[in-house]
């Protein structure tokens, strides 16, 4: 078991991955095993993005890739949530923020428990046919996405918040964003970014049809509830960029906090406004370019 601020031996750790759609990645997993094993013993390896973990006993889970990696790696532990050291092997790398070459140290921070436990929360997203039978469930770290395929016409969709109709929109889609979600697909919609710790979600319209309608935050205590009035042939609930299922009028999707919690260990050096900051260029001063005048 993880200790932060105690010492850490003898850890257990699952190794994962997902190599599917990047030939790159094997090689560089294979080239950083040794390290990884130098500090803790392997019990269990996935490379596959497809296996599921919940049996599986360790102290912690490194991820290896990006944050797509971390995501799958959220959805395959399920309800047994183990803390996850993210190595980013992609490109932004906003989840997995640790460099390889910065891989050692971060190692050694763990073992002296010169590290965090950021807790993070997950969505439990529901999928019922019109006589309440549940379709398919998910859980969730990033969103809920409501997306309109061909013809891609405007969606009508109504939202209810613990049962009540709280607001009907025309748009493209809707989102239902954990913060941790905040500063992807909610980002690009022009919703705002949420610190990742907090117990929020952010509701945000892909682009709405009228100019009154803005993102809104509301707790994650609250159950969301989504009816899509008139979607396409191809109209889908999605989560995490994997299918939930195919939404027709009499289907109603339900959001609520789950209760698993994700957690991601954070090393010193890698705060959340330190990995704003490099990652997505937030806050940064403007430069004048030097022939401007």
């Amino acid at each position: 078991m993880l200790v932060p601020g105690g010492v850490n031996q003898n850890l257990r750790a699952v190794l994962l991955g997902s190599t599917g759609r990047r030939s790159d990645l094997r090689p560089a997993i294979k080239k950083l095993r040794p390290l990884i094993e130098q500090h803790v013993k392997v019990v269990a390896e996935d490379l596959s993005g497809e296996r599921k973990l919940a049996e599986v006993e360790a102290d912690l889970a490194i991820v290896l890739g990006g944050d797509g990696s971390i995501l799958r790696a959220g959805r395959q532990m399920g309800q047994r949530q183990l803390p996850v050291l993210g190595v980013n092997l992609g490109r932004l790398g906003f989840l997995a923020d640790i460099q390889p070459e910065d891989l050692e140290a971060a190692f050694q921070a763990v073992e002296a428990g010169n590290f965090k436990l950021v807790d993070h929360i997950m969505l439990r997203c529901d999928l019922f046919a019109g006589n309440g039978k549940l379709l398919a469930s998910e859980l969730g770290l990033n969103e809920l996405a409501i997306l309109g395929g061909p013809p891609f016409s405007i969606q009508e969709i109504d939202l209810y918040v613990d049962g009540e109709l709280a607001a009907s929109y025309t748009c493209d889609g809707l989102i239902i964003s954990t913060p941790v979600g905040s500063t992807a697909h909610n980002l690009s919609a022009g919703g705002p970014i949420v610190r990742k710790d907090l117990a929020a979600v952010v509701i945000s319209a892909i682009s709405p049809h009228t100019l009154t309608v803005r993102p809104v935050v509301d707790t994650a205590e609250r159950v969301y509830e989504l009816v899509v009035r008139r979607p396409n042939a191809s109209t889908a609930a999605v989560v995490d960029g994997k299918v939930l299922g195919a939404v027709t009028a009499e289907n109603r999707l339900r959001v609520s906090r789950a209760e698993p919690v994700f957690q991601m260990i954070e090393i010193a050096g890698h705060s959340y406004y330190q990995t704003l900051r490099s990652k997505l260029g937030w806050g940064t001063p403007f430069v004048r370019p030097e022939n401007s005048g």
